[in-house]
């Protein structure tokens, strides 16, 4: 019979070692702040801490609809990192999917097929003049939608970590995936936001200018309810420097030009607000990623499949600048076949 939420949460507690975590959190400060001595870099694994009870099974689908189910959905992969002595950072959040920015524009939520057990998405309004309608409305409050949702998600988290100590010392909360603006746009307006760079740019400009802003204000009170060690920033599972890791998955369709013009600008934008950060993407970005590493705060750069990039090119845009790689993958890591300068983490 699966334990109950109070009963894993005391099981968790009772497994963290506020030594060992305090190490690895130092070996982060160290890459981070740039003085690794080894060329990749690797946290230490943990000594195994198995559960000492039976943590349910909780399907992503439950967990978007009950927020205690969310909080021991996250926690539980805590859990999983500290029964198998993994060396992922511990960090948790409102995983709510791509989806949470959309809904605040009026998109419809579409929660995937059961069998998938994968996070929910939206449906796009597929109208430019629904996108000037938002424009022209303003900044919508940021509990709407799935905001109110996200941030009670948030404040249970806090609580738990008031609750349980080692918990709380030791598991970080980061920010929702938001994405980027760009990102929302796209999921806002649909594949027909891509012509209409060509067809509409100063529509595009004006949504991707009320996009960035509402996004602005979503992460200041996200912020000002979580606040965030910049120099010690969790995602994921690893940890950056700076406020923000922005989603950049749409650049992948656009020219360098195009980035340059119309999406640079606003993604700086949120950088100078909240003192830099990384940046992540899907598909190839060697073509725009020498025009991204010229943006002041960027820190980090988190690539998911470089296997469909001219590495190279990253490498001397990246770890060559001084720009951190995140989550860089073992193999590519292992095909360098050149110097990364420690500052590439690889998992």
């Amino acid at each position: 019979m699966p334990a109950d939420f109070e009963t894993c949460l005391a099981d968790l507690d009772s497994r963290l070692d506020d030594t060992q975590e305090q190490a690895i959190r130092d070996e982060w400060r160290l890459f981070l702040a740039g003085q690794w001595d080894q060329d990749t870099f690797k946290p230490s694994a943990r000594r195994p801490a198995p559960s000492k009870v039976d943590w349910p099974d909780i399907h992503i689908n439950d967990a978007v609809q009950d927020v205690d189910l969310m909080v021991l959905s996250e926690l539980s992969g805590v859990s999983h990192t500290l029964a198998c002595g993994g060396n992922d950072a511990l960090n948790v959040r409102s995983n709510y999917g791509t989806g949470i920015m959309p809904l605040m524009f009026g998109c419809e939520w579409f929660i995937m097929p059961r069998e998938t057990d994968t996070l929910p998405t939206a449906v796009p309004l597929h109208s430019a003049d629904a996108v000037r309608k938002l424009v022209d409305a303003g900044v919508p409050d940021v509990r709407t939608g799935l905001g109110a949702r996200v941030f009670d998600t948030a404040e249970r988290f806090l609580e738990v970590f008031e609750r349980f100590p080692a918990i709380g010392r030791n598991v970080m909360l980061y920010h929702p995936d938001t994405q980027g603006p760009v990102d929302i746009a796209e999921m806002v307006w649909g594949s027909e936001m891509f012509c209409a760079f060509c067809d509409q740019p100063d529509l595009v400009k004006q949504s991707l200018a009320f996009f960035t802003e509402t996004y602005a204000a979503f992460h200041r009170k996200w912020f000002e309810l979580a606040p965030v060690d910049v120099t010690l920033s969790p995602h994921w599972g690893f940890m950056q420097t700076g406020g923000l890791m922005i989603r950049n998955d749409s650049l992948m369709n656009i020219s360098s030009e195009m980035y340059v013009e119309f999406v640079r600008p606003f993604d700086q934008r949120l950088f100078d607000e909240f003192d830099g950060g990384a940046i992540h993407f899907c598909g190839r970005g060697d073509h725009f990623i020498e025009a991204m590493s010229e943006m002041d705060g960027l820190t980090g750069v988190n690539l998911s499949q470089p296997e469909l990039n001219d590495m190279e090119t990253v490498y001397r845009c990246t770890v060559d600048k001084g720009i951190q790689l995140l989550g860089l993958s073992e193999a590519a890591a292992r095909d360098a076949h050149r110097p990364l300068h420690g500052l590439a983490h690889v998992v």
